[in-house]
């Protein structure tokens, strides 16, 4: 089971809330979810490995990444203003690893119903020596 820690929010943004059940939904991998909450045609931008198009693309690459199951999902912030959001935390799983992210959100409307774009920013947290080796 996949345990959520996140920073408290005013918890009346129905964007901010639909931010942190994606995340979460992401991180248990809950396809289904996602799905319901994703345009058609959403592009998703994995910055510094692919770009994503499409609503059949997009379940493919959740089918892909689906076996690395989360121990942990942080998440520090959430924010949203008119049609955009953001998240930012990071990301455990069971396998040992860990991931920062940034996501960048846009809103198909100002409602925040459905997710238009995505873009990610991701990476790997390794341990980190004594020395310094910049």
């Amino acid at each position: 089971m996949t345990k959520i820690i996140s920073s408290p929010n005013c918890g009346n943004s129905p964007k901010m809330n639909l931010l942190m059940e994606f995340n979460i939904a992401f991180a248990k991998g809950n396809i289904k979810f996602l799905i319901e909450k994703i345009t058609d045609d959403i592009v998703w931008n994995i910055i510094g490995h692919r770009e994503i198009e499409g609503k059949e693309r997009f379940i493919e690459e959740l089918k892909k990444i689906r076996h690395e199951e989360a121990d942990e999902l942080i998440i520090d912030h959430i924010l949203s203003h008119g049609k955009e959001g953001a998240v930012s935390g990071i990301i455990k799983l069971y396998n040992g690893k860990k991931y920062a992210f940034s996501e960048f959100y846009v809103f198909q409307s100002a409602k925040g119903e459905k997710i238009k774009t995505m873009t990610t920013y991701c990476i790997e947290i390794k341990q980190i020596s004594n020395e310094n080796n910049f």
